[in-house]
């Protein structure tokens, strides 16, 4: 990617925040990083939030909204477009109709930017919710199934919108012949995930730091995984490069653990005097809730693989946020 121009939208918020790390570590270790567009709705004020992610020669701050057309950069010959705009934590303060509205007309917009510059590569990172519940017996969920969200569920606009967003790429890559590649992400881990909001692992590094116990608002038994952010950073790249037009990757860890053991997990590792309360009673006769990538597509077509483990991870989670803390 020597003479690459990437745009980065979403670059605010987690996942570009992640690919931002990773392009200041090729930095320092004197490979330098493609060109690199982010847009932002509010550039000053992430800049200012984060000055040591945005002082560097390849990256250039532009202002803009996926959701506003007339607002993105024109006239720009970008190679790549990554787009990972659809922000999982401020998703919920959304009602159903906007998050579904931002998620496909964001890409859709995105996809017409893509195509009116010419771009050569387009990378649309969706969300395993695409697959609906995950059947109980089904240990790791694959691309080729084709369960589905609820339709008629307003609670399902993220999964839907998402779902709509991955046909508008397979429609443009038929239309135009953009070469198209879907990121269908999981869960995650890394400095960047706020710990002050839905994610459970979040909350158990935030508990684990600053309560006085760890506490698990249910009963434990859901089954998770979770990928380190520097992967998911070389995983996107490797998709949004070496991705073969026209799929979908499982992005994420297959390590399944239930919460409960999560909790604890934590708790050893950063704070093992603390308790661990469950508030939830288990209900044996219920489904066992999953949500577990199979990340054979990755491994085999890509070489992709998880080389950093849950315990490093979390350690390494809880380390950067006691430094900006001032706690090391």
């Amino acid at each position: 990617m020597t003479h690459s121009h990437i745009l980065l939208t979403g670059g605010t918020g987690f996942f570009g925040k992640a690919l931002l790390r990773h392009w200041i570590d090729m930095e320092r270790k004197g490979q330098a990083p493609t060109r690199v567009t982010l847009l932002s709705r509010d550039p000053d004020r992430f800049a200012a939030q984060h000055p040591a992610l945005v002082e560097h020669r390849w990256l250039q701050l532009v202002r803009g909204d996926v959701c506003d057309a007339a607002s993105l950069p024109q006239g720009q010959a970008f190679t790549h477009v990554l787009h990972a705009a659809t922000d999982s934590t401020t998703g919920p303060q959304l009602t159903p109709q906007q998050r579904f509205d931002q998620i496909v007309d964001g890409t859709r917009h995105m996809l017409d930017l893509a195509v009116a510059c010419g771009a050569s590569r387009f990378l649309l990172t969706s969300s395993g919710g695409v697959y609906g519940a995950q059947p109980p017996d089904m240990e790791q969920i694959p691309e080729h199934c084709h369960t589905l969200p609820d339709p008629l569920n307003p609670a399902q606009a993220y999964s839907i919108g998402k779902r709509m967003a991955e046909h508008l790429c397979a429609l443009t890559m038929q239309t135009h012949g953009l070469p198209i590649v879907v990121a269908r992400c999981f869960a995650f881990v890394g400095p960047d995930l706020p710990l002050d909001v839905h994610f459970a692992i979040g909350n158990f590094i935030r508990d684990a730091l600053q309560a006085d116990s760890i506490t698990v608002q249910g009963d434990g038994s859901p089954l998770r995984s979770y990928m380190d952010q520097r992967d998911l950073a070389q995983w996107l790249l490797a998709l949004l490069t070496r991705g073969h037009a026209g799929q979908a990757y499982n992005v994420g860890s297959d390590h399944a653990v239930s919460i409960r053991e999560l909790a604890h997990t934590v708790r050893d590792l950063l704070a093992p005097h603390k308790q661990v309360h469950v508030r939830g009673v288990p209900n044996p006769a219920a489904a066992r809730n999953r949500y577990i990538p199979s990340i054979a597509k990755a491994r085999q077509e890509l070489g992709l693989d998880i080389t950093i483990g849950l315990e490093d991870a979390i350690r390494f989670t809880a380390q950067a946020h006691l430094r900006r803390s001032g706690n090391p």
